[in-house]
């Protein structure tokens, strides 16, 4: 052992050194042989003995306190030893005594201990009593304090004293009865209880969201708060592994949580857990749907029974959230019961109620709970969305949308005519009779649910008959399909359900797919089928002929009639655009009864287009539809800028390379002007039945150019505004106003909006060709027929040149109201230089002309010019061109040849050459030489002058 750096030696071992060293002395004093070494030992030993005296006697006066105390304690610790010895030699001898005389008096002992015993067990029988005729009025204060866990361990214990150690006492009989009663009848109080804190307790509905109330959002937040007032947390962070016990000074319903702890640990008490679970699951339904009339009630209450049409859908929105967030509390306290429930089960190893073993299967489940919920959901929807009277009269809408590419010429073919419809000679349904009652039905039954709920049910709970907030529709289904949706998730993630197979899911779905969704489309058909109507009596498209007021059209923001036809399919269309903001989830039905509506009326329109301009029972067409249907006029049509310019009006950017310079756009005018006239020529001429006579025929033309190009516009935005499901990012799903479809109902909603473009393109080109055949109609019959070398000076223009200029001011009134001006101005814009190129070309036609038929034809043209720049607002001055060539007549062909090598040429070489035809049939007395050496020197002249780029 080593203490503070320095071996200590064991005392054994040290007396074992101590004898070693005496005997080595010894040995060594014996075996010496002289008496120098035994005398050198000696010393030795004596300095060493007296070194060791020395460093005992400097221990001894170091250690000198501790030896004294140590005597000390010795001396006292004898002396005590010493007593306590004979204290017990004397205890011994007492004891030997006391048994000796207790066995004397054994028997009066025995017996004054029993006489003992008796007494105080009568005393502690008369305390019990005591305390036992007290319990009713203690249970009594407890009860009324809500102290349950102490009011039923007071009257178990009673009871139970009275059935063991008080079961002979004959006087508390009656007491026992009235106590078993008490405790038979407290079971019903806690189960009550459990229901009241379930159902009534924290139940405080919001209304913030009507009008004149708060926000939407802050009645969320105030729900939230309200459920951060009611102090209970989830089910899952309650600690179950503390005992349940109850405070005598607290409230015990300030922390609702350890409340119903208590009422189970009551129950559990009382032996009533299976029949507790019995009632609860009894109630849930019932009580559920007295949630549902009080809190209706409370919402008519809060509205002063004032519901209008306006706000009926947010009434119903704002009675479901309430209902939902009390359910969803409903269900929270039924968890909280069900854990407390289990932790009796678990917690109480081979606990029996009822003398049988608490199992699970005794039990109810959170299962039952959202079952019951869903059927009372379920019910309440029934009534709102007016199930009962709809499915009896159910719609099948259109389950896909799929139309082949189609080729817009295909609706300008040829098609057989249609059987005429059988249209009833009258009906009933609007007459005063079945308007009254109709609405005497309707009004009866508009706020009524008495189907709903039992009324007796209601009445036993202090309620009255139940109200609804709102009419009956199966539209309301738009307003409270998001909220309904999201509370179906909780519910099918509570019971881990796989999604969409709850029952109220299947409901849902089911009335969508099978009930509204054929409402809908029932009632969007009846809508533009009655707003599309054809009039039997002249078998024409009569919704072409209406338009819409000018209240409407500043509504819509438009500065040209529509047709109503149009406007109610896109206010139809609108509403199913709404549909799928306001039902995600059938999104794509929405869109294809969109698809199928655009169809249809894609289809009613290009039947109404083919009506106008076709006038034979052959369907014969009209020149200009035949011309508006040729790929190679319409294609050069498209090419020309005023076309191009129209594009970018309607926010198409005119790139720079389509700027056209004035010598560039006259020659595009020209080549017009020569299709058209080799169009015409070619044929035999034309009949009344291939122009259009009629200006109201032009007049709805028109509208129905402006209305499928709004009509155009308005669908275009809304698929811009849609992504394809396949394709479409988190990012654009989110910045979506609509929910992803499918790609290929997109793409046939897109070529059906490209095929409203071409109708209404189709409309402009017409109209923009009919007033040229118009031209040719009226002015080819001015050269050929009129005569132009009578003696007379006929002072009037040509009869058919009065009735163009009457048409055109006709054709100008209708255009003008039903046109935009940019538009107007491309219907009659080159018009002149067309004329200019009729009259020109018909020269030779002429058989010969005078002076007097000169000067006809220069009236003809400036009648025409006042005519056209009264509606164009600009000098045509291709029609002085014109004149200017008639004009030349004037002149002998010699001097105009004379004025061609000197100035150029003015006009083109066959221009030239019927002019100079001409003169030469209005005078007879020249020669065919003479006409040929005229033409020879025209050509050498012509080709010879720095204008000869004129080509014959």
């Amino acid at each position: 052992m080593e203490k503070n750096g320095e071996k200590v030696a064991n005392p054994a071992a040290k007396g074992r050194e101590t004898s070693e060293f005496l005997m080595a002395i010894v040995r060594t004093l014996s075996t010496s042989a002289d008496f120098q070494q035994r005398e050198k030992e000696k010393a030795r030993i004596e300095k060493t003995f007296t070194e060791s005296d020395k460093k005992l006697g400097e221990l001894v006066s170091e250690n000198y306190q501790d030896l004294t105390q140590i005597t000390q304690d010795f001396s006292t610790i004898s002396k005590s030893v010493n007593e306590a010895r004979e204290k017990i030699k004397k205890i011994k001898d007492d004891l030997s005594s006391c048994k000796t005389l207790l066995h004397c008096k054994r028997d009066e002992l025995r017996r004054l201990w029993i006489e003992g015993v008796e007494q105080k067990t009568m005393v502690a029988m008369l305390d019990q009593i005591e305390q036992i005729k007290e319990v009713p009025t203690k249970l009594d204060n407890l009860l009324l304090k809500k102290h349950y866990l102490h009011g039923t361990e007071l009257v178990v214990n009673a009871v139970a004293k009275l059935e063991n150690q008080l079961v002979g006492v004959e006087a508390l009989r009656d007491l026992k009865a009235e106590l078993i009663t008490r405790k038979e009848q407290l079971h019903e109080v806690l189960i009550e209880e459990l229901n009241r804190q379930i159902y009534i307790k924290s139940q405080t509905p919001n209304f913030s969201s009507l009008p004149g109330k708060k926000g939407g959002s802050v009645a969320k937040q105030d729900t939230l708060k309200r459920k951060e007032r009611n102090g209970v947390p989830p089910p899952e962070k309650i600690e179950f592994g503390k005992e349940v016990k109850e405070d005598l000074n607290s409230d015990p319903e300030d922390d609702p949580t350890h409340f119903i702890a208590i009422l189970v640990e009551s129950l559990y008490m009382l032996r009533k857990i299976p029949e507790a679970a019995e009632g609860l699951k009894v109630r849930i339904q019932p009580e559920l749907s007295a949630i549902v009339a009080r809190t209706s009630q409370l919402l008519l209450e809060s509205t002063s029974n004032q519901v209008d049409a306006s706000n009926q859908s947010q009434c119903l929105l704002d009675l479901l959230e309430n209902i939902f967030h009390q359910f969803r509390f409903v269900a929270h306290m039924h968890k909280m019961v069900l854990r407390n429930l289990d932790r009796i089960i678990t917690s109480g190893g081979q606990k029996e109620v009822s003398g049988v073993p608490v199992r699970q299967e005794c039990l109810y489940d959170m299962t039952d709970v959202w079952s019951k919920i869903q059927a009372v959901v379920e019910l309440l929807l029934r009534e709102y969305l007016d199930v009962e009277n709809t499915s009896a009269s159910r719609q099948r809408a259109p389950t896909s949308f799929d139309e082949p590419s189609t080729d817009i010429n295909s609706f300008f073919a040829k098609k057989r005519p249609a059987k005429p419809k059988k249209m009833a000679l009258f009906r009933f349904d609007a007459s005063i009779h079945a308007i009254s009652t109709n609405s005497y039905v309707d009004d009866s039954r508009a706020f009524d649910t008495g189907d709903l709920f039992s009324s007796s049910l209601l009445a036993e709970m202090g309620l009255e008959k139940n109200q609804m907030v709102c009419k009956p529709s199966v539209y309301n289904i738009t307003a409270i399909f998001r909220p309904l949706e999201s509370f179906i998730r909780e519910i099918e993630d509570a019971i881990a359900c796989q999604d969409g197979t709850s029952s109220l899911q299947a409901f849902v779905t089911d009335f969508v797919q099978n009930i509204f969704l054929g409402h809908v489309h029932y009632t969007v058909s009846t809508s533009i089928t009655s707003a599309t109507k054809v009039d039997e009596e002249d078998e024409s498209f009569d919704a072409l002929r209406h338009v819409v007021d000018h209240k409407t059209q500043k509504e819509l923001g438009v500065n040209r009639p529509l047709l109503t036809s149009t406007v109610t399919v896109d206010k139809n269309l609108q509403e199913l655009r709404e549909l799928m903001q306001d039902l995600p989830d059938y999104a794509d039905q929405f869109l294809n009864m969109i698809c199928n509506t655009l169809k249809e009326y894609r289809d009613t329109c290009h039947s109404a287009y083919r009506e106008i301009v076709q006038y034979d029972s052959d369907e014969r067409r009209v020149i200009s539809a035949m011309w508006a249907k040729d790929e190679d006029i319409s294609r050069f049509l498209r090419s020309l800028p005023s076309w191009r310019s129209l594009q970018s009006s309607r926010g198409q950017e005119l790139a720079s390379e389509d700027v056209c310079s004035e010598e560039e756009i006259k020659a595009l005018n020209s080549k017009e002007a020569q299709i058209l006239i080799s169009n015409l020529t070619s044929s035999d001429g034309l009949i009344q039945q291939e122009i259009i006579t009629d200006v109201t025929q032009m007049r709805t033309i028109a509208n129905v150019h402006e209305s499928l190009e709004w009509f155009f516009n308005r669908m275009k935005d809304f698929s811009n505004g849609l992504s394809a499901r396949s394709t479409a990012t988190a990012a654009e799903t989110a910045a979506s106003e609509y929910p992803p479809v499918s790609e290929k109902t997109l793409g046939s909603l897109k070529n059906l909006v490209k095929d409203f473009q071409d109708l209404a393109e189709i409309c402009l080109l017409l109209l923009h060709l009919e007033v040229r055949v118009h031209c040719f109609y009226f002015l080819l019959p001015v050269a050929k027929q009129s005569n132009y070398a009578g003696p007379i000076d006929d002072l009037d223009p040509d009869s058919n040149v009065l009735k163009l200029n009457k048409d055109l001011t006709s054709m100008e009134e209708v255009l003008q109201q039903s046109l935009q001006p940019k538009k107007f101005k491309y219907i009659f814009e080159s018009l002149g230089f067309l004329v200019a190129s009729i009259l020109m070309n018909s020269i030779q036609y002429m058989k010969k002309i005078n002076e007097n038929g000169i000067k006809k034809m220069c009236r003809n043209l400036f009648a025409i010019q006042q005519n056209l720049t009264n509606i164009t607002m600009s000098r045509e001055s291709d029609l002085d061109h014109a004149r200017q060539y008639y004009e030349l007549l004037y002149i002998n062909p010699d001097d105009v040849i004379t004025m061609i090598a000197e100035k150029g040429c003015q006009y083109t070489f066959q221009e030239y050459t019927e002019l100079v035809k001409l003169h030469h049939r209005s005078h007879p007395a020249l020669s065919p030489s003479q006409l040929e050496q005229r033409m020879q020197k025209l050509k050498e002249v012509i080709f010879k002058t720095p204008n000869g780029e004129h080509t014959p």
